[in-house]
């Protein structure tokens, strides 16, 4: 069951509202208002751009009925947290994955895990993902230093320029995209939003093509200073 019938089934209907990701893919947001609801948008834990339970518990109103919930990158949200929180207000809690994420079977998984710990240990350039139990890195997704989305933009214009596909995961804070808009500024998901930037780990790179790129992201991190 998808998100708009776990909500419906649930019973949460115009009038209510709904916590969600403010970082992230649109359809969570959309889901919320395809059944009449509100999504209130919360902001990013900045270590695993999933919803900080801090930020879930200080949205939470008299008609808050449900949070959702989403597995970023890979990366399981903090779901403990967000159920006491839950269960303290009567709560649903809904836990979803990334819109188009995979289910890879084991053999994938722990190939990407391995070209993830190989970047761990190599990369000088960019801050590397926390290492944390239960991350399948769907996505190998870093943060560039310096002055947000400028030095962002230009760094993945020079890896791709030496053969590094790199993208950029997320283009803007859902509160800001049209239909959804909302009059709303949460810091660390801007702050998110501008510096992440995600490397290729599918299973398939071999261990030459992850020495190019931590070589290339090494040498183009050294230019960049962090902002103060």
């Amino acid at each position: 069951m998808g998100t708009v019938g776990t909500l419906r089934s649930a019973g949460v209907r115009g009038g209510d509202e709904v916590v969600v990701p403010a970082y992230g893919n649109p359809e969570v947001a959309e889901a919320v208002l395809e059944v009449g609801a509100l999504p209130v948008f919360a902001e990013v834990d900045g270590d695993s751009f999933c919803l900080d339970p801090a930020a879930v518990a200080d949205a939470v109103t008299p008609r808050t009925a449900a949070v959702v919930a989403v597995h970023r990158f890979g990366r399981p949200a903090d779901m403990g947290w967000i159920r006491e929180i839950g269960q303290r207000h009567g709560l649903l809690v809904v836990s979803a994955d990334d819109a188009g994420a995979g289910q890879a079977d084991q053999d994938c998984v722990r190939r990407r895990r391995d070209r993830a710990a190989y970047l761990d240990g190599r990369l000088t350039g960019v801050l590397t993902p926390p290492a944390v139990a239960g991350h399948t890195y769907e996505e190998y997704v870093v943060r560039v230093p310096g002055n947000g989305r400028p030095d962002r933009d230009a760094f993945a214009r020079a890896l791709r320029a030496r053969g590094v596909a790199c993208r950029v995961p997320v283009q803007a804070p859902v509160y800001r995209l049209p239909v959804i808009r909302r009059d709303v500024y949460l810091p660390q998901t801007e702050r998110a939003v501008d510096e992440t930037l995600a490397l290729p780990v599918r299973a398939e790179l071999s261990r030459r093509e992850l020495q190019r790129m931590a070589a290339a992201c090494n040498a183009l991190g050294g230019l960049l200073q962090p902002a103060f």
